[in-house]
């Protein structure tokens, strides 16, 4: 049985290279490309045997680590590689602390890719060479919140990155096609599961999964 992996990424053009080292890691595998979190969650409720998803934390629908969150949460099963533009050893860190099978740099070369998809399918959590050493050193950071954000339905979660996006109950019953009373009541839930009270509450609590700047990066001084 060929393996199922996907590829969440919204750059065609890398999700294009992404595509490339799967063939090489795995010449059977069927892929699916998708460009927002959204279209990813689709993807997952389709075909929910895949065995893989290689993620850009950046898409459309995210919110810095809010994607790698959700998907931990609803999807346990399912390992996620983080692959990022980002080199920082901090973001790194907080993404192997979130859940995820591996963190890629975008910049690394084909082979490299390649070689990683192959580890993670075989079991194994995958960082560019030396890093895991190094981001042993750093905190981890994981928190209460992220286990809440976990805890959401993906409709909620959607509800969700539409409020922090600064849309009206209105333009997110129509953008869903239900009813402002559906969003309401979506929106009473969220609040209950992320204990906040209200929108901005509710919009500084997901900034928390924000990736926040850091000087700490892989090509940085030791």
């Amino acid at each position: 049985m060929s393996q199922y992996i996907i590829i969440a990424d919204d750059h065609p053009l890398f999700r294009a290279a992404l595509k490339q080292a799967v063939n090489e890691a795995v010449p059977d595998a069927q892929t699916v490309e998708v460009e927002s979190i959204k279209a990813l969650q689709a993807a997952v409720d389709s075909h929910p045997d895949a065995d893989l998803v290689l993620l850009d934390l950046n898409m459309p629908g995210a919110h810095g680590f809010s994607g790698l969150v959700f998907m931990r949460g609803q999807y346990p099963g399912l390992p996620v590689v983080v692959v990022s533009g980002s080199e920082e050893l901090q973001v790194m860190r907080r993404s192997i602390d979130y859940g995820a099978s591996g963190f890629i740099p975008k910049s690394a070369p084909l082979p490299i890719i390649t070689g990683a998809i192959r580890d993670v399918l075989g079991g194994d959590v995958w960082l560019p060479e030396g890093v895991a050493e190094r981001i042993e050193r750093l905190h981890g950071d994981t928190t209460d919140f992220s286990d809440k954000l976990a805890s959401l339905t993906p409709q909620q979660f959607r509800v969700l990155g539409m409020l922090a996006e600064g849309l009206l109950n209105k333009q997110i019953a129509y953008d869903l096609d239900v009813s402002e009373a559906t969003i309401k009541a979506h929106i009473t839930a969220v609040f209950r599961k992320l204990g906040v009270r209200n929108r901005t509450q509710a919009v500084i609590a997901i900034q928390q999964m924000e990736i926040d700047p850091s000087d700490t990066s892989l090509s940085g001084s030791q």
